[in-house]
Order: structure tokens, then sequence, then C-alpha cells
């Protein structure tokens, strides 16, 4: 990897995730980092590339969540630093990867680039999302009706993560893949989803 590449990162991109929240903080865009670098190592392609990518993959986030992705492509594709080291042709190929990493877009990257990223920036932990589920649902529907947010949580299971859902893994060698089939355990026994349900609800409304 490019030496020169690595230091303008580490010190010019990087460091602005500190401003994010710590669901995007730097901690986050390491961890992607890494991810994509092994990736990238099993699918024999640029290194360079996949580390740019996920190095600028939130960036957007400065002008809200809703349309990051778009802005992170833009701010990639504004960086005059990298014409330095990487043609027109690259730096294009790069931004669309970008703006293909969110986890809710229902359509296929366009590069194996934006598969990479798209993968590296999924953290499928079972209980976890079921948790921020439930958190989503009584922050934005508010409702003391328990069974609302149980329909809540059976909605957006089987509309993103459930078999036939729109959340879609690219390699079935990356960590995520094991993650998923184990949410679509718990998702298909629904006794166990509702006890899981029952103890986090509960725990956020004591």
């Amino acid at each position: 990897m490019n030496k020169e590449l690595i230091n303008y990162i580490e010190n010019s991109i990087i460091p602005k995730y500190s401003e994010f929240d710590k669901g995007h903080g730097i901690d986050h865009v390491r961890s992607v980092i890494d991810e994509s670098l092994k990736l990238a190592v099993n699918c024999n392609v640029n290194l360079d590339y996949a580390y740019v990518i996920a190095a600028y993959h939130d960036l957007g986030l400065c002008e809200g969540r809703e349309l990051h992705h778009i802005v992170s492509g833009k701010i990639l594709e504004a960086d005059k630093h990298l014409q330095q080291w990487f043609s027109g042709d690259a730096i294009k190929l790069m931004k669309e990867a970008v703006e293909d990493h969110r986890a809710s877009a229902k359509n296929s990257p366009r590069s194996i680039y934006g598969k990479i990223i798209a993968e590296a920036d999924r953290d499928i932990i079972p209980l976890k999302i079921i948790r921020r589920t439930i958190q989503y649902s009584i922050a934005n529907s508010p409702s003391n009706d328990k069974e609302h947010h149980w329909a809540n949580l059976l909605n957006h299971m089987a509309e993103k993560y459930a078999e036939g859902g729109y959340m879609k893994l690219w390699f079935e060698n990356s960590k995520n893949a094991e993650r998923l089939r184990e949410l679509r355990k718990i998702i298909s026994d629904k006794a166990q989803l509702r006890d899981i349900f029952e103890e986090f609800y509960d725990n956020e409304n004591c």
C-alpha cells in the first residue's frame, strides 16, 4: 500500500470521525477499514482503493444521516489530494462504492468495492440489533401499547433480516454471515424472540 496515502488518510481524514457519535467514531472507521482490507485481500483486489473507500464512507454524516452516503461520495470526489495517487476513473469508482455502502440500500452495489464496503460496514450482532430496533420503535413511534412495539419489531425483522429480507451479504466467509444465520434462527423461533423482546422492552421502560 502507498505510504504517502496512508499518512494522509491517518492524519487528515480519520480524525474527522471524532466529531461523530460513538457508533460512527474513530473506532468504527478503523474497524471498517480493517474488515475492508481483509475482504480485499481475499478478493485479490486493490488494497489502496478499499482503504480509501472505507476511510471516507461515513464522512457525509457531517450533513446528517439520511443522505450521508451520497455526501460522503462527494467529499471523496472533491478531495484533490487523492489526485496525487489515483486517476479520474479510480476516483469515480471509489465514489460510487462509497455511495453504495449504505446497509439500507436495496439495490446491489455497482462494483466489488461497493460490496466490500457494504459488508465491512455491517456489524450484525443479533441481540444488539433486536435491542436497537426496540429502542428505535419506542423513540420514533411513541406508544404505551407494548404490542405496538412488538409488531414493529416483527415487521422490521421480517422486512430486513429474515429469509427473503432485503439485507444482503456479499461474502459467505465474512464475519457477518454466521451472525446473520444466528439472528434468523431467533426470528424463526417466535417464542424465543418474544422472550428477548420482553426483557429488552422492560429494561427500556423501567
